[in-house]
């Protein structure tokens, strides 16, 4: 449902200029997705909608898209010159980095949205990064590895 309403958000706001919420909603309703602000506002949030000034004092919903390309290979970049080491403790991967790196490190691992990464914590020089089960910990050290490539 969260994937078909989320579509239908893109289309109505390719083919509409919404400048609110409610405007969403009011669409939203026609097309058969019965909603609510805080649902909206959430998709808002994921689909990573921003507002577009159009120049008469009026604004509308725009996908903020950034090349995904490059990003990846910023991440990878950052993966290649940060890493040290990686080591699996069950469903923790502890991620030692060159002083300093912990944190944009963390952000590129959190940025590749590897499957099976909760998320991570960074220090100085040291990641704790929460994988959803004891047994995808390989699969993501092995992902991580081949990104550093």
């Amino acid at each position: 449902m969260k994937e078909q309403r989320q579509a239908a958000i893109l289309e109505i706001i390719e083919k509409h200029d919404i400048e609110t919420q409610d405007e969403l909603a009011e669409r939203l309703l026609e097309a058969g997705f019965p909603t609510t602000q805080a649902t909206i506002s959430r998709d808002i949030r994921e689909m990573k909608l921003t507002k577009l000034a159009l120049g008469n004092g009026r604004q509308k919903y725009i996908v903020l898209k950034q090349n995904e390309f490059q990003n990846r290979e910023k991440y990878k970049r950052v993966l290649r010159d940060g890493v040290m080491s990686m080591e699996i403790a069950q469903n923790i991967i502890v991620v030692k980095t060159v002083a300093g790196m912990a944190m944009a490190v963390a952000a590129a691992l959190d940025g590749m949205e590897i499957d099976g990464v909760v998320g991570c914590i960074a220090g100085d020089d040291t990641i704790l990064c929460v994988v959803r089960t004891n047994e995808m910990s390989g699969q993501v050290v092995a992902s991580i590895r081949s990104m550093m490539v």
